[in-house]
């Protein structure tokens, strides 16, 4: 079973390969906001989302596709409800009380959710802006958003930030884009590693776009959906590179709020 608790490793081991893109401080005294901090407050920020996406997706009859965790934690709790959401209280008391015991109590300061809250509606927006501007200079209908219903959506859009980006960005990006140079790149100067993550990071966003139009639960493909997520994409990208896990995380959440909610 996968849990916040092993983001740890991948979202370190991720922002080892999105580290060539920027730089930035990495004390997390310095502000109340999000500078690139350490995997614990990844953990920290994203855990609020986690918790509540698997609180509520177990009484809707879809989820999201890239969600690895929720039928592993029924089939834990013999399909029992009760135990099903005692388990999942459980995860988030027990990365607490780990806080607490390594000394990371500040990671969980109040002040770092408001600011990161803050800081994903401001790049939601300017995602929207961007991608918006893109399909309209290529003269293609943007179409109609999808509403779910203020429950569904708001679920679905928990676990759409959580997991897409879990695996897209920290998986398929970062992970898999860091062994990738390794076999690719043969010289470690600066602009061929730029370049490989500039064209990785392309790559990725085209591949998390077409996902959206794959499977049972995958929409009708449009040439305005598909460019519209692969702008998408390569923002969320950039904030995972350059502001870390959570960040692109709340963005991601925010945004699907704003279109599937609201």
């Amino acid at each position: 079973m996968i849990s916040p608790i092993l983001l740890a490793n991948s979202t370190t081991l991720a922002n080892l390969g999105s580290s060539t893109v920027a730089e930035a401080p990495q004390n997390p005294e310095l502000s109340p906001a999000r500078s690139r901090d350490n995997a614990w407050t990844d953990i920290a920020l994203t855990l609020p989302i986690f918790l509540l996406y698997h609180a509520g997706v177990v009484f809707l009859p879809i989820r999201n596709a890239a969600d690895i965790v929720t039928s592993q934690l029924v089939e834990l709790a013999e399909r029992s409800m009760f135990f099903y959401l005692t388990l999942t209280a459980s995860v988030g008391a027990v990365v607490i009380v780990l806080f607490l015991l390594l000394g990371q109590k500040r990671a969980l300061r109040w002040q770092r959710f408001a600011m990161i809250t803050v800081e994903g509606v401001v790049y939601a927006v300017a995602m929207r802006v961007v991608a918006g501007y893109v399909v309209g200079q290529l003269r293609l209908d943007a179409g109609a958003p999808t509403h779910l219903g203020l429950y569904a959506g708001f679920v679905m859009s928990l676990g759409a930030g959580f997991y897409e980006e879990l695996i897209f960005r920290v998986g398929i990006f970062g992970l898999l884009g860091q062994l990738a140079m390794l076999a690719l790149v043969a010289s470690p100067a600066p602009w061929k590693k730029f370049l490989f993550w500039l064209g990785w990071g392309m790559l990725t966003s085209l591949l998390f776009s077409g996902w959206h139009h794959l499977g049972e639960l995958g929409e009708p493909f449009t040439l305005s959906a598909f460019v519209f997520r692969w702008v998408s994409g390569l923002v969320f990208t950039l904030i995972f590179a350059t502001r870390g896990f959570a960040t692109a995380v709340w963005t991601h959440t925010l945004y699907d709020i704003w279109v599937l909610v609201l």
